[in-house]
């Protein structure tokens, strides 16, 4: 959450990942498990992993039994492959939203505005990200370690920002903006329905003039 990460996997020769997951190698193949993914997000969202099970995954994706063991093993697994399509989903929300917004500081308003436009319709996000902290620790950590990668690569870039002065500095400041803007999407996206723009800007001044008195 926060921002995105690329989770881009390679592949081995039988079409399955580093992780055993088996891979579709057609469109439909692609179609199929992209409807369990989705049918997954709304069960998981909205009763947890330990309550969720394969077969009512199957019944909402409307497709048989098999077919789930076709492209994945279990359900721990249809969860792993979900944490990082979330992060995905995230990124490619974001991305086209600040592909051409110059200013530094304007951009980081533009990526949340998107966030939490994002956050507002695919709140799931938030109930399986943190339930990946026990079920799948590594996409949980690899998810929020990619998002502030990715922030502090843009501060960094920011002709209008004050450099960091160390590499500690840098992670600092990234960390800092994914955990404000998560937090944002969880009160005005999840737990209210405040104008994300408006939100946006706010926090935009807050990042521009900080929150000292003149």
């Amino acid at each position: 959450m926060g921002d995105g990460i690329d989770t881009s996997k390679s592949t081995s020769p039988k079409g399955e990942n580093a992780g055993g997951e088996k891979l579709p190698r057609t469109k439909r193949g692609l179609a199929t498990r992209a409807k369990i993914l989705d049918a997954a997000r709304v069960e998981f969202g909205q009763v947890g992993f330990g309550e969720t099970s394969i077969v009512a995954i199957t019944q909402r994706a409307k497709v048989a039994l098999g077919t789930f063991y076709t492209y994945f093993d279990s359900k721990e697994e249809v969860f792993r492959a979900l944490v990082a399509d979330m992060s995905q989903r995230v990124a490619d929300a974001v991305a086209p939203a600040i592909a051409d917004v110059e200013d530094g500081i304007d951009r980081e308003r533009a990526a949340l505005e998107a966030f939490l436009r994002f956050a507002r319709t695919q709140a799931e996000v938030y109930r399986i990200i943190d339930e990946a902290e026990f079920v799948d620790p590594e996409g949980f950590e690899q998810h929020y370690r990619g998002t502030a990668a990715r922030i502090g690569a843009r501060l960094d870039e920011s002709e209008e920002m004050t450099p960091a002065t160390s590499d500690l500095d840098s992670e600092v400041r990234a960390w800092a903006v994914m955990g404000m803007n998560v937090f944002l999407g969880l009160r005005f996206s999840v737990w209210g329905d405040e104008d994300p723009a408006k939100v946006a800007a706010a926090a935009n001044r807050l990042m521009a003039e900080g929150l000292r008195r003149d």
